[in-house]
């Protein structure tokens, strides 16, 4: 559909359309579990891009990694709800329910539509974050882009987004010690670039299986 001139196209539209047609990589790479990092890349990651300018809202956010953490030790599945219990938690106050009108980024480059069965089809997204066959990197990759692309509150997605690519991976027990590289622009009609993204999330997730290996013979 070609959209009204003037009006940004219906960017999540683009990401329904490519998402079960990227080609997402192979890895057989390896990670390190069952030992906290040295160093939590997500808390860094929070810490060095927020907290110069808004110290109350990193600790919040820094609040709601720890119950991201928490709930993957316990194995819950990732669901809106689980999502929105963050939410509230970053934003710091009790209303988190998913938009009731269209959202725009980008400086209203990217527009995400709404239509009725917009949350049931970003809740089945978020079912298939534990999909069997499809390598972890590839699974935290997906996840954080539908979390981007469907926008799903008011404000704050990209917290929301590394808080679900976070839980994706604690829930297999995987550390991360670096998170600063996935810190770009995404579009949501770049099948190339979510590829891209996953490679990405497997060179650092055997990075740093190799430091922390490397960290206990030394």
């Amino acid at each position: 559909m070609t959209p009204e001139p003037g009006r940004p196209k219906d960017s999540l539209a683009d990401w329904l359309r490519i998402r079960t047609k990227i080609s997402w990589p192979s890895w057989r790479g390896t990670c390190l579990t069952s030992e906290a990092p040295a160093r939590d890349g997500f808390r860094d990651f929070f810490v060095a891009t927020r907290d110069g300018r808004d110290g109350e809202g990193t600790a919040r956010v820094l609040t709601a990694l720890d119950l991201a953490f928490a709930d993957a030790e316990q194995g819950r599945p990732l669901t809106f709800a689980l999502m929105a219990k963050w939410q509230r938690t970053v934003l710091g106050h009790g209303l988190a329910g998913f938009r009731t009108m269209p959202a725009f980024a980008k400086s209203g480059r990217e527009r995400y539509g709404l239509a009725p069965d917009t949350r049931a089809r970003f809740e089945r997204c978020l079912s298939e974050s534990a999909q069997p066959g499809l390598p972890l990197p590839s699974l935290a990759a997906r996840i954080y882009l539908d979390s981007l692309f469907f926008h799903p509150f008011e404000d704050a997605n990209g917290r929301a987004a590394v808080l679900a690519l976070a839980f994706v991976l604690a829930r297999e027990g995987v550390v991360l010690d670096q998170v600063h590289p996935l810190q770009t622009t995404r579009w949501a009609d770049d099948a190339e670039g979510a590829a891209d993204l996953a490679v990405l999330l497997g060179i650092l997730l055997t990075a740093a299986a190799r430091r922390r290996s490397h960290g206990r013979q030394s």
